[in-house]
């Protein structure tokens, strides 16, 4: 065997035992990384952090205290159109897909890789939830290994329309607002299957990016993301054609609006805030 075959040999070999090498190492990474994981328990029965809400001895609230406002649904209490507007701005194939959008994570890959701009891509609805329930906000290629990890894992123990309920009520949407819910109280004092088309695209433009667009503060982004989510919910056959161009031409109208007290009595409210505390 002349010398050229033998170094040509040698080389191949070594490239075997490194790619062999590289495998075994992210088997490792990935086997450590899923063993401790932490349980999907706390999204059978999640705390959703509700604010205080004190009513006087007939029913009339008096009072409600808390950063965070939340009004929680069951699935079945969330409209149609609600749904349909959330699946066309986040995740269309979240019904089909195991938890994870393996050619949106190729995408932003081939992205990086080309531009070298490194930016979230690829993540799904499920993906979403574990995010922000259970990891940090920084960006790692670590911390995305255990956001997909962790979106498999709740796709095994729970079904796809109690994740659907558990992201709807817990979702960001910006002015303290967590949930759909209560966001169309927030932004339209109105209930869920109140709500126009154009309102229901509004909110649910708001998950990419909750402050930057804002209804309230900029409402000319958040117009063109309504847009966008319209055109998704035509192309998915959620809308026909002159239900999108109602929609697009309705103006953005909203407000920030407070919460509905029954009773002009702030400091009894305080006092059994403060008893209670």
């Amino acid at each position: 065997m002349s010398l050229s075959k033998k170094i040509g040999l040698a080389a191949l070999a070594l490239s075997v035992l490194l790619g062999l090498g590289v495998l075994g190492w992210a088997w490792y990474k990935v086997s450590s990384i899923e063993a401790q994981l932490p349980s999907v328990q706390s999204l059978r029965e999640p705390n959703l952090g509700a604010p205080l809400r004190i009513y006087s001895a007939d029913g009339k609230l008096i009072g409600e205290f808390g950063a965070e406002r939340r009004s929680p649904l069951a699935y079945d209490q969330f409209p149609q159109q609600v749904i349909q507007a959330f699946l066309a701005a986040e995740d269309d194939q979240f019904f089909q897909h195991g938890g994870v959008d393996y050619f949106g994570l190729v995408r932003a890959a081939l992205k990086l890789a080309t531009t070298g701009e490194k930016r979230q891509g690829g993540s799904t609805i499920t993906m979403q939830l574990a995010r922000n329930v259970f990891l940090s906000p920084e960006r790692s290629y670590e911390r995305k290994i255990r956001e997909i990890l962790l979106a498999q894992k709740i796709e095994r123990e729970l079904d796809k329309k109690r994740i659907l309920e558990i992201y709807l009520n817990r979702i960001f949407l910006g002015t303290r607002a967590y949930g759909v819910a209560e966001a169309a109280y927030v932004y339209y004092s109105k209930t869920l299957s109140e709500l126009s088309l154009s309102e229901t695209a509004v909110l649910a433009a708001l998950p990419k990016a909750p402050s930057a667009l804002n209804p309230l503060t900029n409402p000319k982004r958040s117009q063109e993301r309504r847009d966008y989510v319209l055109r998704r919910m035509r192309e998915l056959k959620f809308i026909d054609d002159a239900a999108f161009e109602r929609a697009r031409a309705e103006p953005i109208l909203a407000q920030e609006h407070a919460p509905p007290v029954d009773l002009d009595a702030g400091y009894v409210a305080e006092m059994v805030r403060a008893e209670l505390f």
